[in-house]
This record gives structure tokens, C-alpha cells and sequence, in this order.
């Protein structure tokens, strides 16, 4: 049975993209299909794993890629919706992920956004308009439909940084959710409003699962509560194999204040795991992973469109002790990624199992 997972926080900069990226990538090196899934507008997973690194007004290599490729991108995926085509919406045919078996992508497009004001109306009221009732649940079904057709094990969901309607329909009919961070003040105040705005939502999402009109629909929109796997920490300085002291007091204000603020609000609408079950794996204070800064491997990673755990000695480019720290720097990266990975495999199996 397929897994979706939604990578989500509103405050920007937080490596979203970049950890959608790895975990999948090393999902994939444990045996599992993995679908990516760019639904943010700008397009950064698409353009990492695509290898287009901007829009050059002469030669607009992502414009070249859509006008090729028009039937494989989350926005085409959805039209027959939110056009209302006189035909169904169909799988996405995902491109494969160079240099990784079983790792795919559902490109995004920056026209997806057009969507947003429609589906923002539809949510609101979908109760009352009946040509609006497909909305809903269409992005789910369309993950749905392209997750069964490639037998996908994961599919992980790139999220934009915003409180947009998209955001809410994508997370609220996922299965589990991540929420990445960065040690700084801006996302100790994210979790306090993530803590507000989640309930929110989920309270929105058991209103639209329990109205006929939305059963009904082509697309009928699913009766889903998200579980909290966890936060991710990253992009801090590391001294001596751990976070230097300033990185460190924000890294524990953060886990702290989703322990105190954050998970109990998940905790009363059903959206953790009991605490045993987060302490069988490992996993403290909900933090699945704790990540240093790239520094220049994040470079050599885009270069080469390869995640910084999987780099190789001929594409470091380096040589002498630059290169052996390299080496050592991108085996902790791996070990990282893959203990990761192995938590969110025990988490998500632990609950098909309930």
C-alpha cells in the first residue's frame, strides 16, 4: 500500500526541497519505488532533478522541457479538473530520476498556481456549488491514480512555504507529514503556528470527508488523518561532531517548543503516534534528524544532480585532504540519510500494521 508523505512548513528556507530530494533518493537505494512530487510553483525539485538551473530569457531550458514533455507535470496532471475537459484525469507519466532505479518525479510547473484561487473557492464552498465538487479530492486522486500505476511504496510531496489552499488539501489527505526546520528564531515561531493552523485544518478536512456532496464527486475527497513523523533540523555549523553552542541553544528552544506546543495540539485531533512508538525507533523529542550544513557539497549536488550522500570521488572534483574530508563529510551524510530513512520506514510500517 502506496505512503504519502508531505514535507511541509509555511516559513521558507528550510531545506524542504533539498530533503525531499535525499530521503527519497535514499528510500529508493533501500528497495522502495519512490514518487517526488514538486507542487511548489517554483518549480525547485523539478529544476534540481531536471538539471535546469534557471530561466535564461534566450534559451528557457524548463519552458523547452514543458512544451516537450506538456502531458508530464502536476498542473497538465490536474487540467481535465480544474478545466473541466470532457475527459478524466489520467496518471501522470513521471520521469524517471537519472542515476536511481525506482526514484521518479512528478514535475511541477509554475503555472500551477493558476489553480489556487479556484481551489480555495471550492473548499469554501463546496458544500453549495456543485460544479466545484471535484476539487476537492482531485489532487489526491490524481497522487492516487500515478502512485498505483508505477506501484510506488512512497510518494513524498514538496510543499510551497505558504498557508495556501493547496497546501491544506495537500496535507490534510496525505498520511503522514515531516516538517523540516532550521535552528533560528523564525522556526521556533513557525511550530507556535503550526500548533494554531493544523487543527485548523483538520477540523476542514472531517467537515469536507463527512459532506455528500463531496462523496459523491468524481473525484470524492478522502477521509485521511495525517501523522507527525517528525521534524528535521539542518543547516547548522557542526564543532567537534556536534552543533556549536549558538546553533545548539535554538535547536533545543525548537524541540522543546514542539514538545510543549506543537505535538500535544497534534496529540488531541489523533495526529501522532503514541510516544511509545516514536521512543521504539529512536526517535526523541519527534526530531527524526539532526543535519549540518552542506557547504560545498550542496554545490557539487546540484552540479551533478545527485544527492550530497551519494557523491562520488570523480564528481568532488577535489584532491589531497580537501577531498578526504570530502569523502568523510559525504559517508556522514549517508549515515544520516539512512537512519532517517530506516525511522520513516519503521514509523509508516508500524501504522500499516495497526
Amino acid at each position: 500500500m502506496v505512503k504519502r508523505i508531505a514535507l511541509f512548513n509555511h516559513k521558507g528556507g528550510v531545506s524542504k526541497t533539498t530533503t525531499t530530494f535525499n530521503l527519497g533518493w535514499m528510500l529508493a537505494s533501500k528497495g522502495k519505488r519512490v514518487i517526488l512530487v514538486d507542487t511548489d510553483p517554483q518549480s525547485n525539485l523539478t529544476g534540481l532533478i531536471l538539471g535546469y538551473d534557471g530561466y535564461d530569457d534566450d534559451e528557457n531550458q524548463l519552458t523547452l522541457f514543458y512544451e516537450q514533455n506538456g502531458h508530464q507535470n502536476l498542473k497538465a496532471g490536474l487540467a481535465p479538473a480544474f478545466e473541466s475537459k470532457p475527459f478524466p484525469m489520467e496518471a501522470i507519466e513521471c520521469v524517471r530520476v537519472r542515476g536511481r532505479d525506482g526514484l521518479f518525479l512528478i514535475p511541477g510547473h509554475i503555472e500551477l498556481s493558476e489553480y489556487e484561487v479556484t481551489l480555495g473557492i471550492a473548499q469554501e464552498l463546496s458544500g453549495s456549488i456543485q460544479t466545484l465538487q471535484n476539487l476537492p479530492g482531485s489532487v489526491s486522486a490524481l497522487l492516487k491514480n500515478t502512485a498505483e500505476h508505477f506501484k510506488a511504496d512512497y510518494v513524498l510531496v514538496d510543499m510551497n512555504p505558504s498557508l495556501s489552499s493547496f497546501n491544506q488539501n495537500i496535507l490534510m489527505t496525505s498520511d503522514y507529514f515531516i516538517v523540516p526546520t532550521n535552528p533560528d528564531s523564525y522556526s521556533m515561531m513557525a511550530i507556535d503556528s503550526l500548533a494554531n493552523v493544523l487543527p485548523k485544518w483538520y477540523g476542514w478536512a472531517q467537515k469536507a470527508s463527512s459532506l455528500q456532496i463531496l462523496k459523491e464527486a468524481v473525484y470524492p475527497f478522502p477521509s485521511v488523518t495525517p501523522k507527525f513523523l517528525g521534524t528535521v533540523i539542518q543547516n547548522y555549523r557542526p564543532r567537534g561532531g556536534k552543533p556549536a553552542t549558538s546553533f545548539q541553544v535554538w535547536i533545543d528552544k525548537i524541540n522543546d517548543r514542539v514538545v510543549s506546543r506543537l505535538a500535544p495540539a497534534l496529540e488531541d485531533i489523533k495526529m501522532t503516534f503514541t510516544e511509545d512508538v516514536y521512543s521504539k525507533y529512536g526517535i526523541e523529542r519527534y526530531c527524526l534528524a539532526s543535519i549540518p550544513d552542506f557547504n560545498s557539497l550542496i554545490a557539487k549536488s546540484q552540479t551533478n544532480r545527485t544527492p550530497v550522500f551519494a557523491l562520488t570521488d570523480d564528481q568532488l572534483d577535489q584532491s589531497g585532504k580537501v577531498l578526504d574530508t570530502s569523502i568523510g563529510n559525504v559517508k556522514d551524510f549517508e549515515n544520516i540519510f539512512s537512519e532517517m530513512s530506516d525511522k520513516v520506514i519503521q514509523l509508516t510500517d508500524d501504522a500499516a500494521s495497526d
